[in-house]
């Protein structure tokens, strides 16, 4: 008798979404039987991992990181929704699958949720998405090829963003004077701008304005 794994997909794209329901639920697997229940956004993703608890664990949750469009007034992200979930239902697998395929980016994700595996899009196909559910499932991690580049690339390096860098590039991006980023983050004023230095210094814009931090910012995933 196979066993019965459950799935939780959460993207702003309805369209993607359905086609991952639509592959994992489609696939012939000796081991098991898949169910996917699907989420759009952040809050209702949050929703359904929080009511789990109560009902039944997921075996594997794939997030998106970007769960707002880049023009949306909004901080959260799929990197915060893993977090709550390694808390909330902490033996649930955790895999990424992003159009982000920036060292940095994936790196970040690493240090902070410690994910069961990490999927570029661009290097998703059916083939692929079930050698990462049986995987993840049996004896994870699992990598894409453009994933496992990424995080080859920086395996030497401590980098990362702890919250505050978040919140300073979070609240540029929406237009807070940096004069004014001391109201909403609890750091000085010269601490505020030697983590802007560091962060430019990071995205390798060292010489330029703030406008060209949020780009970078955006450009790496972090927006």
């Amino acid at each position: 008798m196979k066993n019965t794994l459950r799935i939780l997909a959460i993207d702003d794209h309805e369209m993607t979404i359905l086609g991952y329901k639509f592959i994992l639920e489609g696939l012939s697997l000796d081991e098991f039987d898949i169910i996917v229940d699907t989420a759009k956004t952040y809050y209702d993703g949050k929703e359904k991992i929080e009511a789990s608890v109560n009902y039944f664990a997921y075996d594997i949750i794939f997030l998106d990181v970007q769960l707002f469009p880049p023009e949306a007034q909004e901080s959260k992200s799929g990197e915060d929704l893993g977090i709550l979930a390694r808390k909330v239902v902490p033996e649930s697998k955790i895999v990424f699958m992003s159009s982000f395929s920036d060292s940095y980016r994936i790196n970040s994700i690493l240090k902070s949720v410690d994910p069961d595996g990490y999927l570029v899009k661009n290097d998703i196909d059916p083939k692929t998405l079930e050698d990462a559910v049986v995987t993840v499932a049996t004896n994870p991690p699992y990598y894409s090829a453009k994933a496992l580049a990424a995080i080859r690339k920086r395996m030497s390096s401590n980098f990362a963003l702890d919250e505050k860098d978040k919140k300073i590039l979070y609240h540029l991006s929406v237009g807070t004077r940096t004069k004014d980023l001391e109201n909403f983050i609890k750091l000085s004023p010269s601490s505020i701008e030697s983590r802007k230095r560091q962060l430019k210094s990071l995205f390798g814009i060292e010489n330029k304005n703030d406008l060209a931090l949020i780009a970078a910012a955006k450009e790496k995933g972090f927006l």
